[in-house]
């Protein structure tokens, strides 16, 4: 009976947690379920679960990326440069903005495949000088009315398609390609091999570097298209902007049941866990919790989800 149960929790537990903490701050705030904090909770959340999504790529091979925060403020930093100050197209903006993100994740993935390099230094470092370059092009000033010179950017952040914010219909449509690849082609089983065993991938003709080098090139993609809906529902970009953003995004990934130790996880569960993380954030603004009360909260819930790993790979 027992078995049936933890099957059935392994299956649907998250839909639970996600169903009793939105039951929880519903009950307390009458405001919760309102249209608008619906949609502000998936604004909020589309931004944390696309640096999720491109997390979840990388703890699937086993490896972490730090630097997606400073990746999407460096990105959203030139998006707005070239915005605002030098008044470029949009149509040329944006496909620029996207591949600087894919150039500065490939640079991570290149320093951990080819290098050797511990992903968590190599990230770290990446981190620190990625948020470096963005101080120094900034001079630590930041840009402004960025949807005040571009149209394109305000109907990102206040356009809508049958009541569905454009940033969570952008959101949910790159779930959709990531969970395709993942699970249907040949690509996301070398990515689940790689992560599972990189020796036996290796000796199975899988080129474990390659995947290594795609899987850091989609966060950086997904870093840089994180920082184009940042800069539209802010309107600006400040030099410290993604700060802390990687430990939302690896929470999310966690709570979401892929395993830390790479090779086992789907993109669903991030998607449930970039919400829980939205919602948790959401509700506890709306109850009027100090922001270093709700950090203490994330940080047990994050303990409880790696407890609940490590308990699965029976460690």
């Amino acid at each position: 009976m027992s078995q049936n149960i933890k099957k059935v929790y392994d299956k649907y537990g998250l839909f639970l947690i996600l169903f009793l903490i939105s039951s929880f701050f519903g009950i307390l705030n009458n405001n919760f379920f309102s249209l608008y904090n619906i949609q502000n909770i998936f604004k909020q959340s589309s931004i944390n679960g696309l640096l999720a999504f491109g997390m979840t790529f990388v703890i699937l091979i086993g490896c972490i990326d730090l630097s997606v925060g400073s990746i999407l403020a460096l990105v959203g930093y030139f998006v707005g440069i070239m915005l605002v100050t030098l008044k470029l197209p949009i149509v040329l903006v944006l496909p620029l903005g996207l591949i600087l993100g894919v150039f500065l994740g490939s640079l991570n993935g290149v320093l951990v495949a080819k290098t050797k390099l511990q992903p968590f230094i190599a990230t770290l470092v990446t981190m620190t000088i990625y948020r470096g370059i963005t101080l120094i092009v900034s001079n630590g000033l930041p840009v402004r009315n960025i949807n005040n010179v571009s149209t394109f950017m305000k109907y990102i952040n206040r356009g809508e398609i049958i009541n569905l914010p454009i940033s969570m219909i952008v959101y949910l449509g790159v779930f959709g390609v990531l969970w395709f690849l993942l699970g249907k082609t040949v690509f996301g089983k070398h990515l689940y091999a790689t992560g599972g065993n990189e020796e036996a991938a290796r000796l199975s003709t899988v080129p474990t570097n390659k995947i290594k080098i795609i899987a850091y090139s989609v966060s950086g993609f997904l870093s840089a298209l994180a920082a184009i809906l940042y800069a539209a529902r802010y309107n600006s970009i400040y030099p410290n902007a993604g700060q802390g953003a990687e430990l939302d995004a690896i929470a999310a990934v966690v709570i979401g049941g892929t395993s830390m130790s790479g090779g086992k996880g789907k993109i669903l569960g991030t998607l449930i866990g970039a919400l829980i993380i939205g919602i948790l954030n959401n509700g506890l603004n709306l109850l009027g919790v100090s922001s270093f009360y709700q950090e203490v909260i994330k940080g047990v819930v994050i303990l409880f989800a790696v407890i609940a790993d490590r308990k699965k790979l029976g460690l």
